[in-house]
């Protein structure tokens, strides 16, 4: 693969890692800037755009949604990864109104696919 498609198209490990890395430096932000600050919205547009290019890429075979039963507040997706990378078995949470705004229906069904 060469650089160009590289860039075009990211392998899962590196959309996962960008997520996660994206996803500590919004906390940061938020907590130093508050979240309605420029780079906390930005930060958290990054993360989720980032998330919308993984699972359209990788799912439903090496990524899928599940409602984070266990999680406070607002309603949230876990986006689970089937083969873990590094110790990561997530790539952190997408709320349900997010995915619902973002994705078709036929699109959510396919991604919330856990192949048995």
């Amino acid at each position: 693969m060469d650089e160009t498609d590289e860039l075009l198209y990211p392998s899962v490990e590196k959309l996962v890692m960008e997520i996660v890395a994206v996803n500590h430096a919004w906390k940061v932000a938020c907590e130093l800037f508050g979240q309605d600050s420029p780079i906390s919205i930005s930060s958290r547009d990054l993360k989720t755009s980032l998330q919308i290019c993984l699972l359209r890429s990788y799912a439903p075979e090496q990524v899928y949604l599940i409602e984070d039963k266990e999680a406070e507040g607002e309603q949230l997706y876990s986006l689970c990864l089937r083969t873990p990378i590094g110790e990561r078995l997530y790539a952190e949470h997408l709320p349900i109104r997010i995915a619902q705004e973002v994705f078709a229906n036929q699109e959510l069904e396919r991604f919330k696919k856990i192949p048995r």
